[in-house]
């Protein structure tokens, strides 16, 4: 699919009604993707995730070296002009379903589909050794080996950070609208008025896309994201997949001072922690994987002890550390 910030498409027409009805979804397959582009172009863009990156690049390496026509299909689908189409099928509207669902959308696609997208991607003839070959079903199979070896051992987080960004996104909606969360979403994305909005910062004519489900998908590889809809035609879906704001997609590696475990409980200072910039209980919940009532108790204890403070934002409750608190976190004193 169109890489947003490199060619045409980079203005979307829509009506109030479409961008109403715009959801946020949870997507295994699109973290997927956007873990596998990380492993191809071997770019982190948090420490977490160069942790990640280093613990499999090795493997994923020695997979395409021992597949050279998996390895030449990936560097022509992930090409510098385009995102070959059928990598990226739009989300069917489903919160969350199961991965081995969402792969059957790329199975599913033809062969000649997916030639002709990488042909596009690639501006020109494909490679020989791609010609002959059941392009969307090698595909699959590599996805679905980045899921179950780099993905799936760590979901349950990736998971949680994600529900974050989507409660912090929400809750942005909620109090600026539309235009803030658009203009926050990914560099050079924006709500310009008009029913436009802006993927990209080329100028390019305008899609018309009022009358269709729009979708927002998250992921935690920070710098992957695209845009991407139905095929084939009419498309009737459209969805924008951004990377996760980088202080909730690393906040799941956020180190917990050990001397600050031991004085307030892990548990808690994990909690005192993560208020490093201000967060909402259900925020919390999603990134600390604690129960709603256990970090309920952690934050009235912090607050009663004045190493958190609390204000309204619209509708939501948002806790952050005191001066009190930073002293603690940091472990140091003003004198």
């Amino acid at each position: 699919m169109l890489r947003p910030e490199a060619k045409p498409l980079g203005l979307w027409q829509v009506n109030a009604d479409t961008l109403a009805g715009g959801r946020f979804l949870v997507s295994a397959l699109a973290e997927t993707t956007a873990c596998l582009f990380a492993l191809h172009t071997r770019t982190a863009g948090h420490p977490g995730e160069r942790a990640w990156l280093d613990r499999h690049l090795g493997a994923y390496e020695a997979l395409l070296a021992a597949d050279p026509v998996t390895a030449r299909l990936v560097g022509a689908a992930h090409s510098d002009r385009w995102i070959a189409d059928f990598l990226t099928p739009a989300p069917t509207g489903v919160h969350e379903p199961a991965f081995d669902r969402e792969i059957q959308q790329v199975r599913a696609m033809s062969a000649e589909h997916a030639r002709q997208d990488l042909r596009m991607a690639l501006g020109g003839p494909l490679p020989a050794e791609l010609d002959g070959c059941h392009l969307p079903e090698r595909a699959a199979d590599l996805l679905t080996w980045v899921w179950r070896h780099t993905v799936l051992p760590d979901w349950e987080r990736r998971r949680r950070i994600i529900e974050a960004d989507i409660v912090a996104r929400s809750g942005r909606l909620g109090q600026g609208g539309w235009a803030a969360v658009l203009d926050a979403m990914r560099p050079g994305m924006r709500w310009l008025g008009g029913s436009r909005l802006q993927v990209n910062p080329r100028d390019h004519p305008p899609r018309e896309v009022s009358g269709a489900r729009l979708f927002f998908v998250p992921v935690t590889p920070g710098g992957h994201g695209w845009v991407c809809w139905a095929t084939p035609p009419p498309c009737d879906r459209y969805a924008v997949v951004h990377p996760c704001s980088g202080t909730l997609a690393d906040a799941g590696r956020t180190a917990v001072p050990e001397a600050l475990g031991r004085l307030i409980g892990p548990a808690r200072a994990q909690v005192l922690v993560l208020l490093d910039t201000p967060k909402s209980t259900t925020q919390l919940v999603a990134l600390t994987g604690q129960g709603l009532g256990s970090v309920g108790r952690h934050l009235k204890v912090l607050f009663d002890a004045g190493l958190a403070g609390r204000r309204r934002s619209g509708r939501s409750v948002l806790y952050y550390r005191t001066r009190a608190g930073e002293v603690l976190v940091e472990g140091r004193s003003d004198g």
